[in-house]
């Protein structure tokens, strides 16, 4: 895992990718697939999402806006992601309107396997009880 400065917290390397990946694949499947408006939508809302947070992060504006805990703010964006696409993946293979969809439901699933993950493992690296900066472990 990639890390910055002591006391800031970094996204790993191989979470910083793998959902990004998933998101464009789960946009094509719906997009192809000709899925409803509400699926399309979403899983472009997160496609770009995500993106923004791997750019954020390859670009290190973090370092810039340190005003904001960004680590917080990607980890509400895994929470409240894995929530929405545990509905629509649901209804994408309930419905089965096509393999295209049936495709995109199983790829969402993976997606939020990998959305989970990454709250984890945002949650352990956020040191709520911790100065920023310090490198002493918490009481």
């Amino acid at each position: 895992a990639a890390r910055g400065a002591p006391g800031t917290a970094r996204r790993p390397q191989p979470l910083s990718v793998s959902p990004q990946v998933a998101a464009v694949a789960l946009l094509l499947c719906f997009a192809v697939s000709r899925a409803p408006g509400a699926c399309t939508a979403l899983a472009a809302f997160e496609a770009a999402a995500t993106a923004l947070f791997l750019l954020l992060y390859l670009l290190r504006l973090d370092k810039a806006l340190p005003w904001l805990c960004w680590p917080l703010a990607d980890l509400c964006n895994s929470v409240v992601a894995a929530l929405f696409l545990l509905v629509l993946c649901l209804f994408a293979i309930i419905t089965r309107s096509n393999r295209g969809t049936l495709a995109g439901g199983v790829i969402g699933l993976i997606l939020i396997v990998l959305c989970i993950v990454d709250a984890v493992l945002l949650f352990k690296m956020i040191s709520f009880n911790r100065p920023r900066g310090s490198n002493t472990p918490a009481k």
